[in-house]
C-alpha cells in the first residue's frame, strides 16, 4: 500500500453535509473513512450512501457492537447489507460474541452475492490507561497483557483483525501473525496535541511496528490545509 492507504480519516462530525464536504477534499489523499456513532445519531444510516456518492471508497463502520451474541448477530448482517468496507465490535463481548457477527456477515453476503466487510474487535479503548483499567474497570494486570488476551480471543472467534493502540502493535503482531488485521487509534504527528487519547505513537513510529491503518482525525481535520497535513502524513510514511 501507497502511504495515503494507511490513513483512515473519522467524520466525527453532526451533519451528512460536513462529512460530505471532508469526503470530497480529502478522498484522493487518505484510504477509508471512519464513520462514528455521532455522524450516524445525527445524520441517519443514509450518510453512508452520501459519503460513497462523492468518493468514499472505503467506509469504516465504527459502531463497537457489544451485546449478546443474537443480538450482535442481527446487527452484523444489517450492517453487511449497507456495504461498508470494515467494522468492528468489542472483544470484551466475547468469544461467542464475536463468533456470532462474523458468522452472521457470511450468511448474509453469501445470500446477496457480495464481498462480505471486514470485522475487526476492539481490544481496549485508547482513552483507558494503566490505572483506569486496574482501578475503574477492576481489570488485573498490565494493559499490554489485557491487550494480548483480547486479540488472540479476537483470531480465535475468527476476526480479521483489532484496533489497538500503537504501543501494542507489536505484541499483537507477533501473537496474531502477519495478516491480522490492526487498525490504530491514538497516532498523532510529532508536535501535536494528544486530545483524550492516552497510548499514542507518530504515524511512521506506527507503521514501523506494524500497523495496517492508523486512524488519524484532528492533526488532519483541524488543520488550517487538511489535504497538505494528510500529504505530509502520507509522504512521511
Amino acid at each position: 500500500m501507497m502511504g495515503k492507504d494507511k490513513i483512515m480519516i473519522p467524520r466525527d462530525v453532526d451533519s451528512a453535509e460536513k462529512a460530505v464536504e471532508l469526503v470530497e477534499l480529502l478522498r484522493n489523499d487518505v484510504g477509508a473513512f471512519k464513520v462514528g456513532l455521532e455522524l450516524i445519531n445525527a445524520a441517519g444510516f443514509e450518510v453512508f450512501e452520501k459519503i460513497k456518492a462523492v468518493g468514499a471508497a472505503r467506509v469504516f463502520y465504527d459502531c463497537k457492537l457489544h451485546d449478546i451474541p443474537n443480538t450482535v448477530a442481527g446487527a452484523a448482517r444489517a450492517i453487511a447489507r449497507m456495504g461498508v468496507w470494515l467494522f468492528n465490535v468489542h472483544c470484551s463481548g466475547g468469544l461467542a460474541m464475536m463468533k456470532a457477527a462474523k458468522e452472521a456477515v457470511a450468511e448474509a453476503c453469501a445470500q446477496a452475492w457480495t464481498e462480505p466487510p471486514k470485522v475487526i474487535g476492539v481490544t481496549l479503548l485508547t482513552s483507558i490507561d494503566q490505572a483506569m483499567l486496574n482501578e475503574e474497570l477492576g481489570v488485573a494486570g498490565e494493559v499490554a497483557e489485557h491487550v494480548e488476551r483480547m486479540a488472540l480471543l479476537a483470531k480465535e472467534a475468527g476476526l480479521d483483525g483489532v484496533v489497538a493502540s500503537p504501543h501494542e502493535i507489536e505484541l499483537i503482531r507477533k501473537a496474531c501473525g502477519p495478516e491480522f488485521l490492526i487498525v490504530t487509534p491514538g497516532v498523532r504527528p510529532a508536535g501535536a496535541e494528544i486530545g483524550d487519547q492516552k497510548r499514542v505513537m507518530t504515524p511512521r513510529q506506527a507503521v514501523e511496528r506494524g500497523a495496517d491503518y492508523l486512524v488519524i482525525g484532528r492533526p488532519i481535520t483541524r488543520a488550517d490545509d487538511p489535504r497538505a497535513a494528510a500529504r505530509a502524513i502520507a509522504e512521511d510514511l
